[in-house]
């Protein structure tokens, strides 16, 4: 995955051959146009992930549904959700290799709407089952097609600082979408259900951005592949594998297991707070009320935009392209921020609370984007990008499940003890592949 080239290459579009600098001013263009798109793309999935997360708090104070919508039961279908996340990712990768990025991803997008409305307009369990399954399949399109939209367009020498820039989308749609979708649910309608109902409005919005804007490769628009050195010959369209080939070719380099493995080991706790973080401040802080409890877990969005910022700047500059130290490193102040959560938070402090969660926030994120996003692209196969950084991703992803499971059964001492077992676990899978860098960067 580490040129993440197309599986085969359209024709560039008729006319005659651009000058060098028109070439380059066309480049840079669509550059920062594709990044932005497929930024906006990643964020707007938040807006109707989140949805669950505002909604639970008013669903338990519901008393025409918290008799059967239990905390259990929302942990339930939080791991339905997760179960076809996970599904998701291994297909949708292999997906976007065959037909593009464009046309899963827009997919995707469209089920995630229609879900969303599902639940916005029904509180049966058998309804929410089905859209919570139908959004984790829409969700998971979202990822591993736009990260090989993005290396299309970007050379593996930039792609450290680039792509952890661009990875702030997840964090940024973590951060936002609760108090805007919190605003809307009890604020200005007083209803959950309009949680999924405004997450599914703004979603709607990003698809039309995304369908003028987005292109899935230079040589769409007349450029030349920036991935290709003039001395190489030009790209010659191939017939697409089929997706065993492009499986057992993610399947043979071992770095990109160890990656499957440390993410799986390191998603729980992020999608932990994630779904679960206004019930959680909820539980320890119960003064805050329902606003409160969606803003405080903002700390935890705010330090994960900046963290992948941070560790791809750090990844390239002080590590040399090495990306395993900064993610040990990051994983090891996870371990300890995980294990001091609940002794901490047992002040009932708001400041406490809000120092602790951005501490997590800054440290998961970090190993997050570089793990799922950085190091898969650097050490993936060349042959099925998309397949590769599937791959890692849904091996992450079926972590997740226990994220959203987990919160409605154990208790947090349990909980947070456990995810900071699971960190250190990570780090010291990670740890043997101190000094390995990337292919193309040796």
């Amino acid at each position: 995955m580490a040129d993440l080239a197309p599986q085969s290459v359209p024709s560039p579009r008729p006319g005659p051959p651009l000058s060098t600098r028109e070439a380059l001013r066309g480049m840079t263009r669509w550059r920062r146009q594709i990044f932005a798109v497929t930024w906006l793309a990643y964020a707007g999935f938040y807006f109707v992930r989140q949805a669950f997360s505002v909604a639970k708090l008013g669903i338990l104070d519901d008393p025409l549904v918290n008799g059967v919508l239990t905390e259990q039961v929302l942990g339930v279908l939080d791991a339905v959700y997760l179960a076809a996340y996970a599904a998701g990712q291994f297909l949708w990768g292999m997906w976007a290799d065959r037909f593009g990025p464009r046309v899963v991803v827009a997919g995707g997008m469209i089920g995630a709407v229609v879900a969303a409305c599902a639940m916005g307009i029904s509180s049966a369990v058998l309804v929410f089952g089905g859209a919570m399954v139908l959004q984790g399949l829409a969700q998971s399109t979202g990822w591993a097609p736009l990260c090989k939209n993005m290396g299309s367009f970007f050379t593996v020498r930039e792609r450290g600082r680039v792509l952890g820039i661009w990875s702030s989308n997840y964090a940024f749609g973590g951060l936002a979408a609760p108090p805007f979708l919190g605003w809307w649910a009890y604020e200005v309608f007083d209803s959950w259900h309009a949680a999924f109902l405004a997450g599914a409005a703004t979603l709607a919005v990003v698809l039309v951005l995304f369908l003028v804007f987005q292109r899935n490769t230079p040589q769409d628009v007349g450029l030349p592949d920036p991935n290709r050195t003039e001395e190489e010959p030009a790209a010659v369209p191939s017939p697409r594998q089929p997706a065993l080939t492009l499986y057992k070719e993610a399947l043979r380099d071992r770095m990109v297991l160890t990656l499957g493995a440390a993410y799986f080991l390191l998603k729980p706790a992020r999608y932990a707070i994630l779904l679960w973080g206004p019930v959680i401040v909820s539980r320890q802080l119960p003064e805050v009320g329902k606003v409160g409890a969606t803003l405080i877990p903002v700390a935890f969005g705010v330090a994960g935009v900046l963290a992948p910022i941070v560790i791809g700047w750090v990844s390239d500059t002080v590590f040399r392209s090495r990306r395993v130290p900064p993610c040990v490193l990051a994983l090891a102040l996870l371990t300890v921020a995980l294990a001091l959560f609940m002794p901490l938070t047992a002040t009932g402090s708001a400041v406490v609370m809000i120092a602790v969660l951005a501490v997590i926030g800054l440290a998961v994120y970090a190993a997050d984007a570089m793990i799922s996003c950085v190091a898969a692209v650097d050490f993936g196969s060349a042959g099925g990008a998309g397949t590769a950084a599937g791959l890692v991703n849904g091996c992450g992803s079926v972590g997740a499940i226990l994220g959203g499971l987990l919160p409605g059964f154990l208790s947090g001492t349990a909980l947070f003890y456990g995810f900071a077992a699971a960190a250190l676990l990570a780090g010291l899978l990670m740890l043997p592949q101190w000094n390995r860098v990337p292919a193309a960067a040796a």
